[in-house]
């Protein structure tokens, strides 16, 4: 598998080596650009960084879809669970904090609700960890194609 496919792909399985791989190589070219975004602000000003990062972050999330996505079809998943797993946390995180700053106008109960929002969210995160960085794929083939590691034991 070369590493386009393995970044911008959606079809297929990856396992977890592979998937931790194309995450490093994600995470290396995240900090690339953090780096390169902070000279370009210094030299050419925010107007020039804000146009860096909306170039950057889109081929970054699209690969951090794709291999999701595949990891979730070597589990023989459909790519519908990174719903749940990635956007279900991030709301219910938002929910959270939003009630934290409510109770702090009025009512010290919402730091309660907050607290049981912002664990759920942090037990699906959990769950998402698991389930796609740590789990092994489906021995054999599966709907989604063949195993990555066959012939490999």
């Amino acid at each position: 598998m070369n590493l386009t496919r393995l970044l911008f792909s959606f079809r297929g399985r990856i396992n977890r080596g592979k998937y931790w791989l194309a995450t490093f190589i994600i995470l290396l070219i995240y900090f690339a650009l953090v780096l390169a975004g902070w000279l370009i602000f210094l030299a050419l000003g925010p107007s020039a960084l804000i146009i860096l990062v909306a170039l950057a972050l889109i081929p970054i999330l699209v690969s951090l879809l794709a291999i999701g996505v595949k990891r979730l079809h070597d589990r023989d998943k459909s790519a519908w669970w990174l719903l749940l797993f990635y956007l279900l946390p991030a709301g219910l995180e938002g929910i959270g904090r939003g009630l934290e700053k409510a109770a702090a106008d009025t009512d010290a109960s919402l730091l309660v609700v907050a607290l049981v929002v912002s664990l759920v969210s942090l037990a699906i995160s959990i769950w998402a960890f698991v389930e796609i960085g740590c789990l092994r794929g489906t021995v054999g083939d599966n709907r989604y194609g063949p195993d990555p590691l066959a012939g490999r034991q």
